[in-house]
């Protein structure tokens, strides 16, 4: 028995929910989110809460449980408050700017480092060495900051390079002389 996926995921006022043709779609006041519904897995849009349970009782089915669950509540937090991801950059010389749809990265390279801002996404740059991503989707906000961070992963020396916010860099001590 899946622990998560027995909790029905509770819908807030605002927020309206359907299934439609193998999809279901929410709606609320920060946009609309649909996901593809597995076959193995029932939903169930009742009174203000959204039902997620095995269809059978196939491993698969059980597998799938909680996840499924997960992705609805991600859903429905998605369109009520959004999602963001805080990147912090460390090093003489980085920085970052937001330019219309555009992220542009200084990072030590010999050019700077362009990045298209996906649609939906907000990026947002408070001052050069903090950059915040945030949408509605979870799974988008999350990637795009894997992309920014992928460029120049924090090393473990100096700490130098793009981190998430409150992510610890294990640090190595240097050469002994």
């Amino acid at each position: 028995m899946s622990r998560i996926g027995k909790k029905s995921v509770a819908i807030p006022g605002g927020v309206t929910a359907n299934i439609d043709n193998g999809t279901l779609s929410v709606k609320g006041p920060k946009g609309t989110l649909t996901m593809g519904l597995v076959d193995d897995i029932e939903y169930k849009v009742e009174e203000g809460e959204i039902s997620v349970t095995p269809a059978n009782s196939t491993r698969r089915a059980r597998d799938f449980w909680g996840m499924q669950r997960t992705l609805v509540s991600n859903l429905v937090e998605g369109v009520t408050a959004g999602y963001t991801k805080v990147l912090e950059i460390t090093g003489v010389g980085y920085r970052a700017a937001a330019q219309g749809k555009n992220l542009k990265l200084q990072l030590g390279f010999s050019h700077d480092v362009d990045l298209a801002i996906p649609e939906g996404l907000e990026v947002k740059t408070p001052d050069q060495t903090t950059i915040e991503v945030s949408g509605i989707d979870k799974q988008a906000v999350g990637q795009f900051a894997a992309e920014i961070r992928r460029w120049r992963k924090p090393e473990p020396y100096k700490g130098k390079g793009i981190k998430y916010r409150g992510e610890y860099v294990f640090r190595k001590e240097g050469k002994k002389k």
